[in-house]
């Protein structure tokens, strides 16, 4: 049996210095980084925000991936933990409402040295190794900009209203009325703002339950349909580089044949080894988003990380 787990390294600046937040367990007498096991019917990335904000009280969005670790419990099951990177702002520490607990006695910012002497635990200087190797080359501190696959649409043969030149119109399926609204809590943890569809309806109904629950930005461009991209994909490039220079956090929802113009346009800003994972997702499954983190400072957007996420309803 492998019990799955999810977390983060909490980071801040404090007069430029690097702090980074670990825990003390009474129960274990032991310091980590937060993490705790995956409910039902959430995935990785829900579990890491819901259990940091469970063990430290603060609200964070997540940033890059830094590692996922195994090792075995003392029982001999396989334990894998998932960890990210999440900065939390000085709005966040000042709203945080931690109360010490049976689980979680204190929280204590330290410094990377520090941190590194308080762990009780060998395997948990992988996620601290990777974080370090970010912010000593200037790259830890990311915004994301996840590009979605709209949700399952009604087939073109079930769609009374079916012809080609009205294909704008046909919306979700049922089943992706449903991913639509399961899509909430991953665009949440990831910290978007700002939603830029297709204008055409299967996207607009994707993006809906989010951009309504989270009161978030949403910006319709024509280029960004099946349509748009067909006729003048250079018009679709350039709406995603205006979204690679701007410091939000925003999702793009288009269509399965748009996606290599965007794909290709991101992965201008990536380096080699990214470039080919972020073409591949040309693929993706609707419903399935690709969360691609860039740079907050320096020049020019370059892509430090990006990873596939889903919602827990995924249609083939």
């Amino acid at each position: 049996m492998t019990v799955v787990a999810a977390g983060a390294i909490l980071w801040r600046l404090e007069k430029g210095e690097l702090k980074l937040a670990i825990i003390h367990r009474s129960r274990y007498d032991d310091w980590s980084w937060p993490k705790g096991k995956i409910d039902k019917g959430e995935t990785i990335a829900e579990a890491a925000v819901r259990e940091i904000r469970e063990e430290t009280g603060l609200r964070v969005a997540l940033g890059t991936y830094l590692a996922e670790i195994n090792y075995k419990l003392p029982n001999g099951d396989k334990k894998q933990v998932h960890y990210w990177a999440a900065k939390v702002s000085d709005k966040a520490l000042a709203e945080s409402k931690f109360k010490p607990s049976e689980e979680v006695a204190k929280v204590d910012w330290k410094t990377p040295q520090q941190a590194a002497k308080l762990l009780s635990y060998e395997f948990d200087e992988q996620p601290l190794t990777a974080l370090l190797d970010l912010f000593d080359r200037g790259l830890l501190d990311t915004k994301p900009l996840i590009v979605l696959r709209h949700a399952k649409a009604m087939a073109r043969s079930d769609w009374k209203g079916g012809k080609v030149v009205d294909d704008g119109k046909r919306p979700l399926h049922d089943f992706g009325k449903q991913q639509a609204k399961a899509l909430i809590k991953p665009l949440t943890v990831f910290g978007v703002r700002r939603v830029v569809t297709s204008p055409w309806k299967r996207c607009r109904d994707t993006v809906h339950p989010f951009a309504t629950k989270r009161k978030a930005t949403l910006v319709e461009r024509s280029q960004l349909s099946e349509l748009g991209n067909a006729k003048r994909p250079a018009r679709t490039s350039n709406v995603i580089e205006d979204l690679l220079d701007s410091n939000k956090a925003t999702v793009v929802c288009s269509h399965r044949p748009s996606l290599p113009t965007i794909l290709k346009t991101i992965a201008a800003c990536a380096p080699a080894d990214l470039k080919r994972e972020i073409n591949a997702a040309a693929s993706l499954r609707p419903g399935q988003m690709l969360v691609v983190h860039l740079n907050r400072t320096g020049k020019k957007p370059r892509v430090v990380a990006v990873e596939l996420q889903e919602s827990i309803l995924v249609a083939d």
